[in-house]
């Protein structure tokens, strides 16, 4: 009698055991986020494409004249960055470029900037990017440009 209680204490020990182990039934623990909702989650924002293709959100500054670097966004402050559309505030630097642009010479420009048109970046179709971007001059401008231009940024 003493086998038979000592084979059934061991065979429900072992039972016990390999309940714990194997945990809670698989249809009643919560799945993991797929891996590709996640990402999707990450880049749900869109971004604004720098000169050397680089994704950026919020930056502190970012160039508008690539080829010759005569027109910069500076000190920039994000005030919104969604969906729909972005708005900072900051400076935009100039270069008159009188009497040529090598000889030219930088002068500040407060301005509001705002970004629209989200649309799927080319080199990366899954992440959205700002198509335009809008400069806004509350006070001096430079003398070529009106108080409010826009232009189609690079995809």
């Amino acid at each position: 009698m003493h086998l038979r209680a000592l084979t059934t204490t061991v065979t429900l020990f072992a039972l016990a055991t390999l309940a714990t182990a194997a945990g809670t039934p698989p249809a009643a623990r919560s799945a993991p986020a797929p891996v590709t909702q996640t990402v999707q989650q990450r880049i749900a924002v869109p971004v604004l494409v720098d000169c050397l293709w680089h994704p950026q959100v919020r930056p502190a500054d970012f160039m508008l004249a690539c080829g010759d670097g005569n027109s910069r966004l500076a000190s920039l402050h994000w005030s919104r960055w969604d969906a729909d559309g972005a708005r900072a505030r900051g400076v935009n630097w100039v270069n008159d470029c009188k009497p040529y642009c090598a000889a030219g010479h930088f002068h500040a420009y407060p301005v509001t900037v705002r970004l629209d048109r989200p649309q799927p970046w080319k080199k990366r179709p899954q992440v959205a990017h700002y198509s335009r971007i809008t400069l806004e001059y509350p006070a001096a401008r430079p003398e070529q440009f009106g108080p409010t231009v826009s232009y189609p940024l690079w995809d």
